[in-house]
């Protein structure tokens, strides 16, 4: 009886056969068999290693003639019976319990941002995260889904919630702070009832304002939300000069202009989250109508947040064809119908109070993509300087974000009837902002 362990299977990777020839009565260990999965190497099971009861000395096979290897090492042969066990399909991705022992982390088990060794002395902890402190202000549920999926990145020392109701954010705080072992990140996660005890941030998320209700347009809330985020917009500002300010409170586009006014922080630094929603949302409802994964759909929600969201057709692919060869028109139409008004469509369903999963979620994915200066193409609702033939003005565009805000807005080729559109909603939400600035100064 021979035991064979990693060293043997290293040995067989290394062979052109990749093929490890064990006896009946030979034991392979577990930690053996994890690895000859990982690396692709078929375990053969025959009934004699030599023919005969003495094992044979152990080679590798390296094209036509054997190499001897170390004593104790096993032979690797291709089957030659039926008596041979069916080989085991490669594991994928590579078993965990191989980094338990020290090995290589191989990145589709869990990609190293969100692991540390455990070694790690906690001073080194803060210094590995790429952002200080974010801050999110408004802890209900969009605030709180935010707020957790930040956390979770682990490449943020601090996430801060910010609410008025007392208790409310030091409350949902600690409840997250009790899953860091279950979610495995460290992330500091704390809760206030005012933003100058918040800290200094280099983002600030402004979830806080009147939720929508049945019946209810983003339209209605102008006026009781313009209150609400050009104080904590100003408050943000003063207390974090250099921080990057996102908009998620409704009705978004007037809201995210309202907030780069009251702040005086430059446009870059002011931008609003609609689009990253939008987009979701007819990929997951287009994933729904074609079978397909809402991964496979490529597409951007531009324009405004509401009635004017533009869906560049020309631009939307469903797992690399075009959208318009996957589905009929008809029926493309109605998927972009449906995800302009899907807002309206859960707060009909929920009877109280509006969606939050995917609206926190889409936040978060916003900051962690400014925090990791990502150069993926992503719809935000930013101020234009002549791109796409918008002189001014807040309207959701392709773009791509970096550690200080907005980097670049990318211009895509849009069909003109596409451009017309985005045109369009941006002379409705200017139109609507100035209505806005007048309601203000007459209050």
């Amino acid at each position: 009886m021979t035991v064979f362990g990693v060293d043997a299977v290293e040995a067989a990777a290394e062979s052109t056969v990749a093929e490890l020839l064990v006896g009946p009565k030979d034991i392979v260990t577990p930690l053996a068999r994890e690895r000859a999965r990982e690396r692709g190497i078929t375990i053969i099971v025959g009934s004699s290693r030599s023919g005969g009861g003495t094992p044979s000395p152990p080679t590798v096979r390296n094209g036509s003639a054997p190499t001897p290897v170390c004593p104790g090492a096993p032979a690797f042969r291709r089957p030659r019976s039926n008596g041979f066990q069916a080989p085991l399909p490669p594991l994928r991705p590579p078993a965990p319990a191989l980094y338990r022992r020290g090995a290589p982390l191989d990145p589709a088990v869990a990609p190293a941002v969100l692991h540390r060794p455990r070694s790690t002395p906690p001073s080194q902890v803060a210094s590995s995260k790429s952002v200080h402190r974010v801050v999110v202000v408004g802890a209900g549920h969009v605030g709180m889904i935010t707020a957790m999926k930040l956390a979770e990145a682990n490449i943020i020392e601090e996430v801060v919630l910010v609410d008025i109701a007392d208790g409310l954010a030091a409350g949902i705080a600690l409840d997250l702070t009790h899953s860091t072992a279950l979610l495995g990140f460290d992330t500091k996660v704390r809760g206030v009832t005012r933003l100058a005890d918040a800290g200094v941030a280099d983002y600030v998320v402004i979830t806080a304002g009147r939720a929508r209700q049945p019946g209810m347009s983003r339209t209605d809330l102008v006026e009781v939300n313009a209150g609400i985020v050009g104080g904590l917009a100003r408050d943000a500002a003063a207390v974090s000069p250099n921080t990057v300010l996102l908009i998620v409170t409704n009705p978004l586009d007037e809201m995210t202009h309202h907030a780069w006014q009251a702040s005086g922080l430059p446009a870059e630094r002011v931008i609003g989250m609609a689009g990253v929603l939008d987009s979701s949302r007819f990929q997951a409802l287009t994933g729904l109508a074609t079978h397909s994964a809402p991964s496979d759909v490529s597409a951007l929600a531009l324009g405004s947040h509401g009635d004017e969201m533009v869906i560049p057709l020309s631009q939307a692919r469903v797992a690399g064809t075009s959208i318009s060869q996957t589905l009929a028109q008809g029926a493309v139409a109605a998927l972009v119908d449906r995800a302009r008004n899907s807002g309206a469509e859960v707060v009909g369903l929920l009877k109280s109070g509006s969606a939050f999963f995917a609206p926190g979620a889409s936040a978060a994915r916003m900051v962690l993509a400014m925090a990791t200066d990502s150069d993926e193409v992503i719809a935000a609702t930013v101020r234009a300087r002549g791109q796409y033939g918008i002189s001014d003005g807040y309207v959701g565009l392709p773009t791509k974000l970096g550690r200080g805000g907005l980097k670049e807005i990318v211009e895509l080729p849009l069909a003109e009837d596409e451009l017309a559109e985005v045109r369009t909603a941006a002379a409705r939400i200017s139109e609507r902002v100035l209505g806005l600035e007048k309601a203000t100064v007459a209050s």
